[in-house]
């Protein structure tokens, strides 16, 4: 290259280089003043009309702890104000799962892993907080988890994405949500000068002349799930546009949790939800413009299997693949096409259909596989550690996938299942040096598990599985506590 060009790009970057000083010295002070971390400013998909703490001293102010009020959603639980000083303080939030249900946190893998800890080092004090939330999805959790960041943590665990669909929202305000939730934006979005860029820009665009907010849905302080409505199952419908937006939401929800806990340098672990394959669909719906005459021959070729089912499998499976061809997007379908071939000891072929079965749900109460790759690859590039509890389920599971062996219902594992998960987690941990596990860790562990067992009371157990009861009632939109008015559908 000649010297004369040589010069002059170099003058050219140096005038790049020049121009952009400012904003690396502008990013560099925010950070050093600790501004603009990107989960303390608004969700720019949707607002809330207020946000409570989760957690609030007690009258004596030497505890945090889980107000009555938030307790509809949330189950009793607390940590010292003061932390101590040879405390390991944990978060883990979630939905349902993480809080244990049908039973309560005494048996959630949260307890377990508490346990596990205190085995493995007893001369430290491990404190695992749980912040599961019924019906919580991404967009709630996140400023949770900004609240219990402020309060020393040394770990961080997230357990997401099974309740992203239960509450009534719109997305018509956001001109392409998939195009904000693009990588690049997401990139710019871990910048401290972009983040308080775009929060002035959401506030202009979002507010009117007098401060209150416009365009943007306004949710309650609480998760208000549809299905906590009478005629609530009725509200959904298939809408392939709104489950596009709400992935691309729980997309950036994530990645943007992932941020934070990165920007304020607490280590963050990140379980993945376990979905039951063997659970029939919650709603079904033919696909859209079905001929009438092709419905009604779907309707026989169903009706003819339901008829072979116990006398010839071969010729039931040959009849719902034929209807199969009418309507691939009928959730009971798949499902039964599933439930055949696993009968017919074809159990690779079984977890495909019981697969599609799930993400064709029109009431999607378990994580679509597309969440499942956005929450597998956001830990892998961001190089968080993962538990994959489901696979790990899924390889001791007789059928080879997640099903009533060890869940009690569509996503909530049985008290073993929550053990297996604390145990995962716990030797996970050791693999990340926070915990030595000594030569009879196990035997330790499995005593300290024996006895928390025998502590707790029968009825705890009796409530428990009336709960089940009720929340199998609440998921086929038939529970009698129901509220009797129905929301308004915003969409």
């Amino acid at each position: 290259m000649p010297l004369a060009w040589r010069k002059a790009l170099f003058f050219r970057l140096a005038a790049i280089l020049l121009g952009l000083a400012p904003f690396v010295v502008l990013e560099l002070a925010l950070r050093a003043a600790g501004i603009g971390v990107p989960l303390q400013y608004d969700d720019p998909f949707v607002g809330f009309s207020d946000i409570h703490p989760l957690f609030a001293l007690n009258t004596a102010a030497d505890r945090y702890e889980i107000p009555k009020s938030r307790q509809t959603h949330f189950r009793p639980e607390s940590f010292p104000a003061k932390k101590p000083v040879r405390e390991f303080r944990t978060f883990v939030l979630g939905g349902s799962t993480v809080q244990g249900r049908p039973y309560a946190i005494e048996t959630s893998f949260t307890t377990w892993l508490e346990l596990a800890l205190q085995a493995a080092e007893p001369e430290r004090t491990w404190d695992v907080v749980n912040c599961g939330g019924i019906s919580y999805a991404s967009y709630r959790l996140a400023p949770i988890l900004n609240e219990v960041l402020q309060h020393e943590p040394d770990l961080i665990i997230l357990c997401i994405g099974q309740n992203e669909f239960l509450e009534d929202r719109s997305y018509e305000h956001i001109e392409s949500l998939q195009t904000i939730a693009a990588g690049p934006l997401r990139q710019a979005a871990r910048l401290r000068t972009f983040t308080l860029a775009r929060a002035g820009y959401l506030w202009c665009r979002d507010h009117t002349s007098d401060g209150s907010p416009a365009n943007r849905p306004t949710l309650g302080p609480e998760a208000d799930a549809r299905l906590d409505w009478q005629g609530g199952m009725a509200l959904f419908h298939r809408d392939p546009d709104w489950q596009r937006d709400v992935i691309a939401h729980y997309q950036f929800n994530l990645q943007r949790m992932v941020d934070q806990c990165a920007a304020v340098g607490v280590p963050l672990v990140m379980v993945t939800p376990i979905s039951n394959l063997e659970w029939p669909p919650f709603k079904s719906e033919p696909r859209e413009n079905l001929p009438p005459a092709e419905q009604a021959e779907f309707e026989a070729l169903t009706e003819r299997a339901a008829e072979l089912l116990r006398s010839d499998l071969a010729g039931a499976l040959e009849r719902l693949q034929a209807a199969e061809r009418i309507d691939s997007e009928h959730a009971r379908l798949q499902y039964d096409i599933g439930m055949t071939l696993r009968s017919l000891q074809r159990p690779d072929e079984a977890r495909t259909a019981l697969t599609r079965a799930k993400d064709a749900d029109v009431c999607p109460l378990r994580m679509l596989e597309p969440m499942r790759r956005i929450f597998r690859e956001t830990a892998r590039s961001a190089g968080t550690p993962l538990v994959d509890a489901e696979a790990e389920i899924a390889a001791r599971s007789r059928s080879g996938y997640p099903d009533n062996e060890w869940l009690l219902d569509h996503v909530h594992p049985t008290i073993e299942g929550h053990q297996l998960i604390g145990d995962l987690l716990a030797q996970k941990l050791a693999e990340l040096q926070v915990v030595r596990l000594p030569a009879d860790w196990e035997a330790r562990r499995a005593e300290a598990y024996r006895r928390h067992l025998q502590s707790l009371d029968p009825l705890y157990f009796q409530k428990g599985l009336q709960r089940l009861e009720n929340e199998q009632g609440w998921a086929r939109g038939r529970s009698p506590a129901m509220r009797p008015e129905q929301p308004d559908n915003s969409r």
